[in-house]
């Protein structure tokens, strides 16, 4: 379950680095970013979905399932608590 949790944090925490990278870097001029923030982690925490179908369908890891699938869900918490919140 361990191994799942570190997959859940690092992969979606790679992805907002380049995201949030690749925003910034073609944000039209006079705007800070091209996409909004929100957005980016949104889109940060979806590729864990593909990930968690990979350890449990294909690898029958369910443990390791589990840690990714508690992240994201944890993810996906404080996402609405903060951006639902305002």
């Amino acid at each position: 379950m361990l191994l799942g949790v570190a997959i859940g944090i690092v992969l979606p925490a790679v992805l907002f680095a380049i995201l949030y990278a690749l925003s910034r870097i073609f944000a039209p001029e006079g705007k800070d970013y091209l996409v909004q923030l929100s957005t980016v982690l949104l889109v940060a925490i979806f590729p864990n979905l593909f990930t968690l179908r990979h350890y449990l369908a294909k690898l029958q890891l369910d443990k390791t399932g589990r840690g990714i699938l508690l992240i994201t869900f944890v993810f996906a918490i404080l996402y609405f608590a903060v951006y639902l919140g305002k």
